[in-house]
């Protein structure tokens, strides 16, 4: 019997990897280009914190999270989502003695139990940023030009990014007794799930993924004509500042995050063309977050990419660098002329050139080998190139081979592979 994959989680294989660290890497480059500095964050954290920060009705709290004791019986989790992780490094770290702002970015696993589907695994990669300190709607504009930037920078069409207003403490419960008395009215078209929350959090309801309760949510009363001045203001703010920036989104007041920290501004980036949980992109603002968790009263913002969605999405014609190698070394004949190959592979390696290595077959299978890996050039070491000092240096692409001296090849595929503008010809 063969031991699969676990349920919900999946292996990424190395043509996969190719792209995942190409994407991760332009993403990298366009948080860097924002302003934002890496945070490395544990897989594991105590199971409080989430329960604190997303909320204990919460359906990721109640439903999703991988939560167990350890050898000292304390509950830990295997972390649901970046955003509570990076306010608690934030805390624990004191980050506001270095700088009024701390501007964060992360990538990693995340966890969460439920239903394995296109795009979404019980083990998910996510990369995302967080914003710390500044309340201001100039920050709410920039990370939204973010996201947008980044989605334009990797060819990903076909998204709407979707913007909303939740108020804050002060604003949102007459919102909430309104939302409730409408819910109360359609209580039998609503599912279990949504019944419960409608004392515990009404506002979830309005996040639910089940057609009957998406058709009551459709004729639900909008926040946004309940939000107060101070909030409606900052929002209006928002949208002049992304029209400048020429950042095209759609107003939705069915947008309320599925977690209790959100407040004010709250975004999501979605596609038509992955099913019914369609975000690639989510996020808001988080004013209250960090007091909530111990720390100052100081205000926060930030979105999560799901990576799964995001490469879905690539277009097909993306050019992606390969990792394979750009040479395939070939040692054949006499035993001391394989050594030299595998030497030479060796040395060639060290001035960072991709070398394969052909192996110990014969020839025909070698070059057979070198054929299929797709590699620009073939380097041949046998028995007259040993004696000769010489390699064959064969081009893949231009089905043409030279003999050149064995310590010469170097330079010369440095500069053929333009990875050295000062390697010899």
């Amino acid at each position: 019997m063969t031991i699969k994959t676990v349920k919900g989680f999946h292996d990424t294989l190395p043509d996969e990897s190719n792209i995942w660290r190409w994407v991760s890497g332009r993403i990298r480059e366009t948080f860097q280009a924002w302003g934002f500095r890496e945070i490395r964050l544990p897989l594991v954290e105590r199971t409080e914190l989430f329960a604190r920060s997303l909320g204990e009705t919460t359906e990721v709290v109640e439903k999703q999270m991988y939560s167990f004791p350890d050898l000292r019986g304390d509950s830990l989790t295997l972390r649901p989502e970046g955003t509570a992780p990076a306010v608690r490094a934030y805390i624990e770290h004191h980050l506001d003695q270095g700088e009024p702002v701390s501007r964060l970015h992360y990538a990693g696993p995340m966890f969460r139990y439920e239903r394995p589907q296109k795009g979404r695994y019980r083990q998910f990669f996510q990369m995302g940023v967080e914003l710390i300190g500044e309340s201001s709607a100039e920050a709410d504009a920039e990370v939204l030009s973010l996201l947008d930037a980044l989605l334009a920078r990797l060819g990903i069409t076909g998204v709407t990014l979707a913007i909303n207003s939740l108020g804050h403490g002060g604003c949102r419960p007459a919102f909430l007794e309104t939302l409730r008395s409408y819910l109360g009215a359609h209580r039998t078209k609503l599912c279990e799930d949504c019944l419960r929350k409608i004392d515990a959090n009404p506002m979830r309801v309005l996040d639910c993924k089940v057609d009957g309760c998406i058709a009551v949510a459709a004729g639900a009363p909008s926040i946004l004509d309940h939000v107060c001045e101070e909030c409606r203001t900052h929002f209006e703010e928002v949208r002049t500042l992304l029209d400048l920036l020429g950042v095209k989104y759609v107003v939705d007041p069915r947008i309320v995050r599925g977690l209790d920290y959100y407040v004010r501004t709250a975004f999501e980036a979605t596609s038509a063309h992955l099913g019914a949980k369609n975000a690639i992109a989510a996020g808001g603002r988080y004013d209250g977050l960090v007091k909530a968790l111990g720390g100052p009263d100081v205000p926060g913002l930030g979105f999560a990419i799901g990576m799964e969605r995001l490469i879905a999405l690539l277009p097909e014609d993306i050019d992606v660098p390969s990792d394979r190698p750009s040479v395939v070394m070939v040692g054949t004949g006499i035993p001391d002329a394989r050594r030299a190959a595998f030497a030479l592979a060796d040395r060639l390696r060290r001035t960072g050139i991709a070398v394969g290595w052909g192996g110990g077959r014969s020839l025909k299978s070698q070059l057979r080998r070198a054929d299929k890996s797709g590699a620009p050039f073939v380097v041949i070491l046998g028995d007259e190139e040993l004696e000769r000092g010489e390699v064959v240096l064969r081009d893949m692409g231009h089905q043409s081979q030279e003999r050149v001296p064995r310590d010469r090849v170097g330079d010369i595929l440095l500069r053929r592979l333009g990875l050295d503008e000062n390697a010899k010809t």
